[in-house]
């Protein structure tokens, strides 16, 4: 199959096994071929953990899992050098840590302290770990996919603004309606009878590399406007200079969007172009990234938290106060 082909297969085939949140699995679809992180936030039960699971078992490749605690060390992340006996002799040897995989389940990352978080900073940016002085490269396909819950902030370290700003995404997880929690007990029961069976197991297709990286090389050819690259960046710098578009604006917002914003957003709206079929880049492609990739790259105001003003509803004012080309 092609990489169209094997993207579109990829998507149904966890739809079949995370019902109800069709965005959650776009947006991980959109990581992948973006080649970024992607930070995942919602209430405990709502399939984090199982769509992670769930893209890595349809893709031909290896998943690490870190279950981040308060008591964890960031050798438990990224792997220490451990002295081993050789011929008599005494050396060191790198044992890799979790990290060093290809999918990577950072599961509630806000338990573990800052110095625990930082561990991951220079994997996730330059994609690699350097331990006892020497770099250890990560592999070609490497994402990591956090995440954490809003809510029992006791005990917990909030993620420091500039590793937020290495997730490419932020994705928010909603409860699915009524008729896909039905479809939920459903396969849940089916799981419990068997479902999850051998034979099941042995249905499933499993995406080659060479997919992925097919379709990234597609995505990076496709045609950006000048007038496209203008609006995402007049998109990003509503965030820094507010002022310049509306009063009620500024209030709301204490620090703008970085320059990763802006190179995020013009990557995933390539990458939105391309799985809705179109080889150039629209408004609406921008549009449909912007929540995601702008909502944890702004620093609200006191005033905004005290109105009860949340990061979507100041990116909504941006997207209705910024012209869109024609």
């Amino acid at each position: 199959m092609n990489a169209k082909e094997a993207m579109s297969n990829l998507q149904t085939q966890m739809e079949a096994s995370i019902i109800g949140q069709t965005d959650l699995i776009r947006q991980m679809i959109v990581g992948l071929l973006a080649n970024g992180h992607l930070l995942l936030e919602s209430l405990p039960g709502l399939a984090k953990t199982r769509a992670v699971k769930s893209m890595a078992k349809h893709l031909d490749t290896e998943m690490r899992r870190i279950q981040f605690t308060p008591d964890l060390l960031p050798s438990d992340i990224t792997g220490a050098e451990v002295l081993h006996q050789q011929g008599g002799q005494n050396i060191f040897q790198f044992q890799p840590g979790p990290i060093f995989g290809n999918v990577i389940l950072a599961d509630e990352i806000n338990r573990a302290p800052a110095k625990v978080q930082a561990a991951l900073l220079e994997a996730m940016e330059e994609r690699q770990v350097t331990v006892a002085g020497t770099t250890h490269k990560m592999s070609d396909l490497f994402i990591v996919m956090a995440t954490q819950n809003p809510i029992e902030q006791e005990g917990t370290y909030p993620l420091p603004e500039a590793q937020l700003d290495r997730f490419l995404l932020k994705v928010l997880v909603d409860y699915p309606d009524r008729d896909s929690e039905v479809g939920v007990l459903k396969l849940v029961r089916s799981e419990e009878v068997g479902g999850s069976s051998s034979a099941a197991v042995a249905t499933i297709t499993r995406i080659e590399p060479a997919s992925i990286f097919d379709a990234r090389d597609e995505i990076h050819g496709l045609h950006v406007a000048p007038t496209i690259e203008q609006y995402i960046m007049a998109l990003v710098d509503a965030t820094r200079h507010p002022y310049q578009y509306d009063k009620t604006l500024a209030t709301w917002i204490q620090v703008g969007s970085s320059p990763r914003g802006g190179i995020a957003l013009e990557r995933t709206s390539r990458v939105h172009a391309w799985l809705e079929g179109r080889d150039h880049v629209t408004p609406d492609d921008v549009r449909a990234m912007a929540h995601p990739v702008l909502r944890h790259r702004i620093m609200l105001s006191y005033d905004a938290s005290a109105e009860g003003i949340h990061a979507d509803q100041v990116i909504d004012k941006i997207l209705e106060l910024v012209a869109v080309p024609a």
